[in-house]
């Protein structure tokens, strides 16, 4: 698979990355722990070197799985995790809900190395912008951990161009991760050319639309009570039948490609910018395969064109997220 610097650093990983958080977290029903090892080995062998995982997805058995998986290819392979989330040791919720002081920030490296069997955190993200930490603060015990060999670069997640600028003039951010799809494209307005500016990289999380892009529901597809799209708007049945007009887009030329829906979504995002590397998830080998694909696949200029064209005419329904949620994101 191809390669791509994240913005101006040095950090090189494979064009698409993969997305851990669903083999044990969100998504239900999860697949057997070593079917899980066995598809993040797959993986590896063909050629996919960047893997996104979190101290809060479980929490924490997403990191013991991913450091279980990926240990043989020590060295290969490139694993991000991130932290900010008030948890306690025994994986309960603590009360502030989000927690990014420097202490806490270091326990979590600390933990963190442990459990992905490694020396060094390839890249840490701050999950989510704690409010009653200052940026700066945070840019600064990363920075230490960076100094110490602990972490080799500092991410931020779902974070405001102000305070992405803020935090940058402390420790370069290496890269930002937020959702960027064909439906949810706000971060074209102000995000993207900030990375742009500075020289930071971007990965999109849910490239595929929490699944919907790929084509595979409808309105009468029905989730787990603990499956996170059952509290998300844009899922809700109604907001899905009025937002199969994208899919459909989609598919016609996916068809025209010999493609898929879901091989189109990711080629598209490729196409924007070439420090941008998506992070699809999935618990399936067959998938796994099909998302590779995206990254051989080179939209023309006229491909793009009639994408933006028909897209602009397209209105997604619903609230990505719940307020709850939403409210924990651009600050």
């Amino acid at each position: 698979m191809q390669k791509r610097k994240l913005g101006n650093s040095s950090f090189e990983v494979s064009a698409l990355g993969l997305g851990c958080m669903g083999m044990n977290f969100s998504y239900k029903p999860f697949p057997e722990k070593q079917d899980s090892i066995n598809l993040l080995r797959a993986a590896v062998v063909r050629g996919v070197t960047f893997f996104d995982t979190a101290e809060v997805y479980g929490p924490f058995t997403n990191e013991e799985l991913v450091g279980e998986a990926l240990e043989p290819y020590r060295g290969q392979v490139a694993i991000a995790t991130k932290f900010g989330f008030d948890i306690n040791a025994d994986g309960s919720r603590g009360p502030k809900g989000l927690d990014s002081s420097p202490e806490r920030i270091r326990m979590v490296a600390e933990a963190s190395l442990k459990r992905l069997r490694v020396d060094a955190i390839d890249l840490f993200y701050q999950h989510r912008v704690d409010p009653n930490v200052p940026i700066e603060d945070v840019a600064g015990a990363v920075k230490e951990l960076i100094q110490q060999g602990k972490v080799r670069h500092f991410g931020m997640s779902e974070a405001g161009a102000k305070t992405i600028r803020r935090a940058h003039a402390v420790q370069p951010v290496t890269a930002l991760q937020s959702e960027y799809s064909l439906w949810w494209r706000k971060p074209e307005q102000e995000i993207i050319p900030t990375l742009e500016e500075l020289g930071i990289g971007l990965v999109p999380y849910s490239p595929l639309g929490k699944g919907f892009l790929t084509g595979k529901m409808d309105a009468s597809t029905t989730f787990d009570a603990t499956d996170i799209r059952s509290s998300i708007p844009r899922f809700s049945p109604e907001a899905r039948k009025a937002n199969l007009a994208l899919v459909d887009l989609l598919g016609g030329i996916a068809k025209a490609r010999n493609a898929t829906a879901a091989q189109i979504a990711l080629a598209w995002l490729l196409a924007q910018k070439p420090w941008i590397v998506p992070i699809p998830g999935t618990t399936k080998l067959h998938r796994l395969e099909e998302n590779i694909g995206a990254a051989a696949i080179e939209l023309s200029a006229g491909d793009l064109a009639e994408i933006e064209n028909a897209a602009a005419k397209i209105h997604v329904e619903g609230a990505r997220y719940p307020e709850n949620l939403e409210a924990m994101t651009g600050r």
